[in-house]
């Protein structure tokens, strides 16, 4: 492994896990090396010096540290995967409105549904179900006719969408409305070396 990527994660994290899920699909070589949230490792100064934010996830690529899960994204397809990201200026484009939806209203919404119920965070319920209501809104009518996101096949924009869509229901928020976005996952789960993120129990601390 002295040639792989270090992908320091937490296993029930979204931001980890969807660098996890480009790394496998894009066969790119890399070692995960989890991370104790519960011990409070992310707060100390060894894992400080790799992310002074203390948050997962973080990547290592020899003398190169990348933190923001969406930020990890771009570098690994920039520079091991470039047929998951458009060259051309109006599909790049398209790619980055999506990780913004994954940083902004994904987080806010089903993602922060999540915390509440599976890491029971002092969040509020309404508000992060109609966030997460109006992010799937957006993404259903945006997914009428289309296969992908963007263009005519997977991009890190599905990658960067599919963890927390998929764990929606863990924070009660369902996907029965949304039969175009299923479909999404779907065929992102069909895709050769997709892996999943590890499901959890609702209102298990962690």
């Amino acid at each position: 492994m002295s040639n792989a990527i270090r992908i320091h994660r937490h296993p029930l994290s979204g931001h980890s896990h969807r660098v996890e899920l480009l790394a496998s699909l894009a066969g790119i070589n890399h070692h995960l090396i989890d991370v104790d949230l519960l011990t409070g490792e992310h707060k100390k100064e060894a894992f400080l010096k790799l992310n002074p934010s203390g948050q997962v996830p973080v990547m290592e690529d020899g003398e190169t540290v990348v933190s923001d899960s969406n930020a990890i994204l771009v570098y690994l397809a920039r520079k091991y995967a470039s047929d998951w990201l458009p060259v051309d200026p109006r599909g790049e484009a398209e790619v980055q409105k999506f990780l913004s939806l994954a940083a902004g209203d994904i987080a806010h919404g089903p993602a922060a549904a999540r915390l509440i119920t599976v890491f029971g965070a002092a969040l509020d319920v309404t508000r992060t179900h109609a966030v997460a209501k109006s992010a799937f809104d957006r993404l259903e009518s945006h997914l009428v006719g289309r296969h992908w996101l963007v263009g005519e096949r997977p991009t890190i924009a599905d990658v960067a969408i599919y963890s927390y869509t998929a764990h929606a229901p863990e924070g009660n928020v369902s996907l029965d409305d949304y039969p175009n976005i299923r479909g999404l996952l779907s065929r992102i789960e069909n895709l050769p070396g997709f892996v999943g993120m590890q499901e959890t129990k609702v209102g298990l601390a962690a």
